[in-house]
């Protein structure tokens, strides 16, 4: 049993560590694209250092200067971006 319970946890992580670089260049993507986002709406920011996914097209951008913004799409389709 001890074996089964190594080589599941083995193959757990492996999982986990082969995922890891397809997750941090999707999460680029993501920071850069809401970069535009907020830039685009005429809000300040700079640049956005970590995002939060609160669901599809739903997401919480921490910006470098200290601003937060909510950005989603509203249910007709228009991308909405609220200071928080």
């Amino acid at each position: 049993m001890s074996k089964r319970v190594t080589g599941f946890a083995l193959m757990i992580g492996m999982a986990a560590f082969a995922a890891m670089p397809s997750l941090a260049a999707d999460d680029a993507a993501t920071r850069k694209d809401l970069t535009a986002v907020i830039a685009l709406q005429g809000l300040p920011c700079g640049e956005v250092v970590s995002v939060r996914t609160q669901g599809e097209n739903d997401h919480v951008a921490s910006c470098k200067d200290g601003n937060r913004y909510h950005v989603f799409l509203n249910s007709t389709g228009r991308v909405v971006v609220e200071k928080q």
